[in-house]
């Protein structure tokens, strides 16, 4: 059966899925089946046993909300060099690392900045390379703030 999921506590872990059919079914997290926890929104395959979700996928090229990698990406391209996708992935420490390297690069004659700034351009590609499910997971979720 096919649905999305309506709501889900991740106190809880619980929640709710409406299914095509239009029928509610709760669910359990132990009955999840992706790698990533569930979100709102995200559309998923399932069995329905007395309104009750069991067995439950994420269907393939839903992430439920928007990614963030390509506003990422943009700025890692355009403003990168000054830690702006840094800043927005919330990886603020990074962030002030890469804008101070940048800007005091100036005094050993711009070497420090244009390391950083080719930093920003690796980044910018390894972002657009990574699927969105691959950006939200490494970037998002598991937190990884280099490469």
């Amino acid at each position: 059966m096919k649905g999305t999921i309506l709501d889900f506590n991740g106190v809880s872990r619980t929640g709710i899925i409406t299914a095509d059919d239009g029928q509610r079914y709760t669910f359990d997290v132990a009955q999840w089946k992706s790698s990533t926890l569930p979100k709102n929104g995200i559309k998923v395959d399932f069995s329905a046993n007395n309104g009750v979700a069991e067995t439950i996928y994420q269907e393939p090229g839903t992430s439920g909300s928007s990614s963030k990698k390509i506003t990422a990406a943009l700025l890692a391209l355009f403003l990168g060099a000054f830690g702006a996708h840094k800043f927005f992935l919330g990886y603020n420490k990074q962030g002030i690392i890469m804008f101070l390297l940048f800007i005091f690069g100036f005094i050993l004659l711009g070497v420090p900045s244009m390391i950083i700034g080719i930093i920003a351009f690796v980044e910018f590609i390894i972002y657009l390379t990574k699927s969105d499910e691959d950006f939200e997971k490494i970037y998002v979720n598991s937190a990884k703030p280099w490469f």
